[in-house]
């Protein structure tokens, strides 16, 4: 059961790039696609300093993660919504607290760190493409496609590669991109809500997960002579506290 907690600390799971990547049912919008990556505001590091501060900020958020989840009561049970949502808003807790990156945001960071210095727009959407692959994300919508024939289009009127330091012909871009996403249905105002359901089905699945591993935990020890009498306990009925 110590491995159901663990799995709570270091959740490995698949979402989708905050205003970055498309997915049936959470569409994001593409306009996302054309900008600028972001500079770092970090200092530079080096040697035993660098691995000093890693290991303590690593260590200090291990802490805060584990001092929520000492405190709040999981219930596995992924076929009750309350459940998934209590899962989800405890998940949320640990990230807010401990300073966490959610997954879309580390896939977001990992675009922003791939793309930059790339100078031509094809470029930076085939890079794109290769990271949500790499991710194992789907575009089930066929958003990648509509994009790239909107810059084949941009490109073939303005005759020349288009690059991203071109502000004017990116606008030209930018409007296609607005097309696609009136096209796909796709509004701005609505991104919190489709992040918030994309929450509550990886929560959903994370508990599908647990589950699971607890009852495969929970059959190999019955398995064992000492334990040969005993009955399998409803998973719903464990409290992850008491195995931290």
């Amino acid at each position: 059961m110590a491995t159901l907690a663990h799995r709570l600390l270091s959740r490995s799971r698949q979402l989708y790039a905050g205003q970055a990547i498309l997915q049936h049912g959470h569409a994001l919008s593409v306009r996302s696609y054309a900008k600028d990556a972001a500079p770092s505001n970090l200092p530079p590091l080096k040697g035993d300093e660098m691995l000093k501060n890693i290991f303590f900020e690593v260590k200090k958020k291990y802490e805060t993660a584990l001092g929520i989840l000492k405190k709040e009561k999981i219930t596995i049970d992924p076929d009750d919504p309350a459940a998934v949502a209590q899962y989800a808003n405890v998940m949320k807790t640990v990230r807010e607290k401990a300073d966490l990156y959610s997954d879309s945001q580390r896939i977001k960071y990992t675009i922003e760190q791939r793309t930059q210095g790339i100078p031509d727009a094809r470029t930076y959407f085939l890079t794109l493409q290769e990271i949500r692959i790499k991710s194992g994300l789907t575009d089930d919508l066929g958003a990648e496609a509509m994009m790239m024939e909107a810059l084949e289009k941009v490109e073939k009127e303005i005759k020349k590669p288009l690059l991203r330091s071109d502000k004017k012909n990116m606008s030209l871009l930018l409007a296609e991109f607005d097309k696609i996403n009136k096209k796909l249905g796709i509004r701005k105002e609505d991104l919190p809500k489709y992040e918030e359901e994309l929450e509550l089905k990886v929560a959903k699945a994370e508990l599908q997960e647990l589950k699971k591993n607890a009852v495969e935990a929970m059959e190999t020890q019955l398995k064992r002579e000492e334990f040969k009498d005993e009955q399998m306990v409803d998973v719903r009925s464990l409290d992850i506290r008491n195995f931290i």
